[in-house]
């Protein structure tokens, strides 16, 4: 009798009421590997700092370890080891920094798309820099991710397993982080797209060929990806050899690199390295840069994932990818006149015939200084189109043979700088310009016109995300790939001619 009265009253029913029962907070979710507590807003619900793998300075990551109580989710966790550089004056010497965020709808909801995004650079950044609320405003739960960058994710030596693919393994581990958790996020496991802007989009394409990427994602939209980027003499940088590839190398040439690193760390093997304080490993000249790249020949990247594309060796799923149309007038401008020295004229033959030998007269004679207002336009012009444009195209055209490619450019040529470079000069629709217009924040300004663009893209994306087509209510019609390459400009979105825009029958 005691033990009925004492359940009636635990239920209220002695008093004549029934205790009701708390609806769950939106503001906590439980992963797989612990409760995380982030915040709640009218619009949105956002998680960050989101541990997704542990891993010791060039090994494998492993899943996170499990936690007890609820996790503060409520702010960015640590960016993983940079310098910075004279566009992103960020630094961090923390090695533990595999973490996430995410970002859904307020209200409640299931199944939507996931939208994984890998951010670029390859030497600094953090997913956390990526508002992504105007995305999943849309519908979509968006996962921004650390991964490690530079010497600590491209590094080579002999011993070391799978080296120079350590950011591809992170990437990978936080999707396989979003497969066992997007359920709680509202999220649908099954439809995942994995999308990205240069050094990510390039990752992107080789996850495509990488099979420990199978089954991870179901599409992909890369945005300035390089691929299929080879790289001419001084292209990048004044003096820079030509390099077969831009962002590839052999786990043979990887390690041999490492090697020459070592000696300048004054170690002769990796425990060596291992021990070396982060902050003492960063103070090497361009050693961030020197392993902005992945190295192939591994578990990891079996083969060169340009070679792989062009053979048909591919996950085959549907594309959204294109380009900037002045993609290369960033790195002239940050190269040349940010640094007070524009092209001259005469530097211009000289570039010219160093990036093209015995073929720079028909160069100049198909890009003369006449038609451009400065001899650095007219440079940025001819890597334009010879890297980007040839590179995209290729990339684009070879997917379309197996899978479905909605291809773009975007056109833009007024997008705001919204980086810290001063210079008297016009900029056009740079690299990764399009990057506001995906991930608007107040700092960007867009005009109601580029505001209007903004709403549009992000349709298309997020629609994208969601069919395997950007097409959708109140949109003008993207035609797939074979019938056109969608130009994406303020009040001009329409079918445009890629490969007459960029001359690419001459560069054939």
């Amino acid at each position: 009798m005691r033990i009925l009265l004492a359940t009636l009253a635990a239920a209220g029913l002695l008093t004549g009421h029934v205790t009701e029962r708390r609806p769950p907070d939106p503001a906590v979710v439980r992963t797989d590997t612990g409760a995380v507590r982030g915040v709640v807003t009218g619009q949105h619900r956002l998680f960050q700092g989101i541990p997704y793998a542990t891993a010791g300075r060039w090994e494998s990551p492993r899943p996170a370890k499990s936690w007890t109580g609820v996790k503060d989710a409520t702010k960015p966790g640590a960016m993983c080891p940079q310098v910075g550089s004279v566009y992103a004056p960020i630094s961090s010497t923390n090695e533990d920094c595999l973490v996430l965020n995410v970002t859904t709808p307020s209200e409640p909801g299931g199944k939507r798309p996931v939208m994984v995004w890998i951010h670029g650079d390859g030497a600094v950044g953090a997913g956390h820099f990526s508002d992504a609320r105007k995305l999943a405003s849309r519908g979509v739960v968006v996962v921004t991710i650390n991964y490690r960058l530079g010497v600590f994710s491209g590094f080579g030596y002999p011993g070391l397993k799978n080296s120079g693919t350590y950011g591809l393994q992170d990437q990978q581990e936080a999707l396989r982080w979003v497969k066992r958790n997007a359920r709680a996020f509202g999220g649908d496991p099954s439809n995942v797209t994995a999308f990205g802007v240069s050094f990510g989009a390039l990752a992107i394409g080789g996850h495509l060929t990488s099979p420990g990427a199978e089954g991870l994602f179901q599409r992909v939209a890369m945005q300035s990806g390089e691929t299929m980027m080879d790289m001419p003499a001084g292209s990048m940088v004044p003096g820079l050899p030509a390099a077969p590839t831009f962002a590839w190398r052999s786990a043979k040439d990887a390690e041999a690199v490492g090697q020459v690193y070592a000696e300048k760390l004054g170690c002769a093997d990796l425990a060596c390295l291992r021990a070396l304080p982060v902050k003492k490993i960063l103070e090497v000249p361009q050693i961030m840069n020197a392993f902005q790249v992945y190295a192939y020949g591994n578990r990891v990247l079996p083969e060169l994932p340009s070679k792989a594309i062009r053979e048909g060796r591919f996950h085959r799923l549907p594309v959204l990818a294109g380009a900037t149309r002045d993609e290369h007038r960033i790195f002239v401008g940050m190269s040349y006149d940010v640094a007070g020295k524009p092209v001259t004229a005469e530097q211009y033959g000289t570039l010219i015939k160093e990036a093209f030998g015995d073929d720079a007269g028909r160069v100049m004679r198909e890009y003369p200084l006449s038609s451009y207002a400065s001899p650095s336009l007219a440079w940025a012009a001819v890597m334009t189109d010879r890297l980007w444009a040839r590179g995209t195209h290729e990339q684009n055209t070879l997917l379309a043979r197996h899978a479905p490619v909605y291809g773009y450019e975007f056109a833009d040529r007024k997008a705001p700088m919204f980086l810290p470079l001063e210079a008297d000069f016009d900029w056009g629709a740079f690299h990764a310009g399009d990057l506001p217009y995906l991930f608007p924040e107040k700092k960007a300004l867009l005009s109601p016109a580029q505001q209007k663009l903004s709403e549009q893209m992000i349709g298309y994306w997020t629609n994208f995300a969601r069919t395997g087509s950007p097409n959708g209510p109140g949109l003008p019609a993207w035609r797939r790939l074979g019938r056109g390459t969608q130009s994406l400009a303020p009040g001009a979105i329409r079918p445009i001619d890629y490969a007459a825009e960029h001359r690419l029958g001459f560069w054939k």
